[in-house]
C-alpha cells in the first residue's frame, strides 16, 4: 500500500490542471455559483526506486516496474482485484420482547386473512352431505283419550321421532360403551341449543301441549335421533258422508317451520313405518283402532317456495251397531207416520169412509215430530247438519213422504179428483195401488241410502 500511495498522489496532481482547463459541455451543471477552490500546483512525478528487502528475509522481492509519467487529463489506472460474491447476511428473527418482571414473551401468532372462510358453527345447517338435508320422521300414537266429532278434534299422546346426520359431531366409537351418547329432559334441551336441529312442529296441535318430554341420542357416525312425547289436543277434519259406516283418520301433521323444501326434506323409510303404529291398548268409545299411514304433502309458501310436510294418520272405524239404535230407529219409525195416514182409510166402491181432516191431522203431527227429531240430532251431532250424509238424506225422505201423504189426503180423500176425472172405479183402483206402492217406494229408498253408506 505504501508503494502505491506516491503514484496515486502524482496522478491526481497531473490531472488537476487538465480538468480545470477542459471545456464544459452544455449538459453539465454550472458550478460558478459555488466558491472556487485554489488550484493545486503540478508536481513532478517522483522516481520510483525498488525497495530493498529486509535483512531478516531469506528471499528478495522483485523490484516494482517504473511507471511512465501520465499525460495531462488522464487518470491513473487502479490495479484490478477479483470481486468475490459477498455472502448474504442472514435474516434474524425478531427477538421476543421481555415482559416486565417476567420471562420473555413469544411473538403473537399470525392473523388469518379476512377473506378466509371460517368453519361453520354447529348451530348452522349441516351441508357436508349436500342439500336438501333428509330428516327421517316417524310418529306413533301412544294414546287417544277421546274424539269430539262436533269440534273435529281429538285428545291424545304421540311420540315423534326425528333422525338426521351431522358429520361435524362424529366421535370415536370407544367413547360410547353403549353405542351412543344420550341426553334427556333439560339436558337434552341444553344440548339441542348448542347444535343444529330441524325445526319440525305439529301443525295441527291446538294450543300448547299439556305434557312434553324429550330425549336425544348421538351415535359415533354423527347420526342424531330426537324423540319427543307430546300430549295435547289435535285438530283433524272428519268426513261423515258415510255415517254411521264411516272410517275416519286422526291426523298429526309434521311441518318444517323454518327451512324450505330445498334445504330440509322430511322423509321416511321402512323402519320409520314400523315405528309409526298405534298402541294396541288404545280404547276409544264407539271406535275400532286400525293402521297408521304416512303421506308426503308439501305445504305451499311464499314466492313459489314450498315447505316439507308429512301427514301421519291413524285410521279408526266407527262401530255402527252402537249408533243405529239411537239414530236410525227413530228415523225409520217416523217414515211410518205418512203411511198410517193412508192405510187407516178405506175405499167402498170409490167412496172413502174416513174424513180427510182426521188423516191430515196425523200428517201434520208427524211433520212436527220429524222436525223435533231433526233438531235433537243436529244439536247433539252438529257435524251431521253440515254435510250430506245418511241421516240428512233419511230426514229428507221423511219430509218427502209426509208431503206425499198430505197431497193424497187433500186431492184424493177430500176433493175426489180422480173420481171427478175418471169415475169411482178408477178412484178405487188408484187408492188400492197407492196403499202398497208408496210404502214399497219409501222402504226401498231408505234401504238404498243405508246400503250406499255401508258400501
Amino acid at each position: 500500500m505504501r508503494r502505491f500511495l506516491p503514484l496515486l498522489l502524482a496522478a491526481l496532481a497531473a490531472a488537476a490542471p487538465a480538468f480545470a482547463q477542459a471545456p464544459r459541455s452544455l449538459t453539465e451543471p454550472s458550478f460558478d455559483s459555488r466558491p472556487a477552490f485554489p488550484p493545486v500546483p503540478p508536481r513532478a512525478p517522483a522516481e520510483i526506486r525498488p525497495q530493498q528487502a529486509p535483512a531478516e528475509t531469506a528471499t528478495a522481492q522483485a523490484p516494482a516496474p517504473v511507471q511512465a509519467p501520465l499525460e495531462a487529463g488522464t487518470l491513473w489506472p487502479l490495479p484490478e482485484r477479483p470481486v468475490e460474491d459477498a455472502p448474504a447476511a442472514p435474516v434474524e428473527a425478531p427477538a421476543p420482547l421481555p415482559a416486565e418482571n417476567g420471562p420473555p414473551q413469544s411473538p403473537a401468532p399470525p392473523q388469518a386473512h379476512p377473506d378466509a372462510q371460517a368453519p361453520r358453527a354447529l348451530t348452522a345447517l349441516p351441508v357436508d352431505s349436500g342439500l336438501p338435508l333428509v330428516v327421517r320422521a316417524a310418529l306413533a300414537f301412544v294414546d287417544v283419550e277421546a274424539i269430539d266429532e262436533n269440534k273435529e278434534i281429538f285428545a291424545g299422546t304421540v311420540d315423534l321421532r326425528l333422525s338426521w346426520l351431522d358429520a361435524r359431531l362424529r366421535y370415536p366409537a370407544e367413547e360410547a360403551p353403549i353405542g351412543y351418547h344420550e341426553w334427556r329432559g333439560e339436558a337434552a334441551t341444553a344440548r339441542l341449543a348448542k347444535i343444529w336441529s330441524p325445526k319440525v312442529g305439529l301443525a295441527n296441535l291446538r294450543g300448547e301441549p299439556t305434557r312434553e318430554s324429550r330425549s336425544l341420542r348421538l351415535y359415533p357416525d354423527g347420526r342424531l335421533e330426537l324423540l319427543r312425547r307430546v300430549a295435547g289436543t289435535f285438530g283433524s277434519p272428519l268426513n261423515v258422508e258415510q255415517f254411521p259406516f264411516d272410517r275416519q283418520q286422526l291426523r298429526a301433521e309434521l311441518v318444517s317451520l323454518e327451512e324450505t323444501a330445498d334445504k330440509v326434506m322430511l322423509d321416511y323409510r321402512q323402519d320409520d313405518l314400523l315405528f309409526s303404529r298405534a298402541d294396541p291398548d288404545i280404547q276409544i268409545g264407539g271406535w275400532t283402532v286400525g293402521a297408521v299411514n304416512l303421506t308426503r304433502d308439501p305445504l305451499a309458501g311464499w314466492y313459489g317456495e314450498s315447505y316439507s310436510r308429512l301427514r301421519v294418520a291413524l285410521e279408526v272405524d266407527r262401530r255402527a251397531i252402537e249408533t243405529v239404535p239411537a239414530l236410525f230407529v227413530p228415523l225409520l219409525a217416523s217414515l211410518l207416520i205418512p203411511l198410517l195416514a193412508i192405510w187407516l182409510n178405506r175405499s167402498n166402491n170409490g167412496q172413502f169412509e174416513i174424513k180427510s181432516f182426521e188423516l191430515t191431522n196425523i200428517v201434520i203431527g208427524g211433520l212436527f215430530a220429524v222436525i223435533a227429531l231433526n233438531f235433537t240430532i243436529n244439536s247433539e251431532r252438529t257435524i251431521l247438519a253440515s254435510s250430506a250424509n245418511t241421516v240428512s238424506l233419511l230426514f229428507g225422505l221423511n219430509y218427502v213422504a209426509l208431503a206425499a201423504a198430505l197431497v193424497i189426503n187433500v186431492c184424493l180423500f177430500r176433493f175426489n179428483v180422480v173420481r171427478v176425472l175418471a169415475g169411482r172405479h178408477v178412484q178405487h183402483e188408484t187408492f188400492s195401488y197407492i196403499t202398497w206402492a208408496l210404502p214399497i217406494a219409501i222402504a226401498a229408498t231408505a234401504l238404498a241410502l243405508i246400503l250406499i253408506a255401508a258400501a
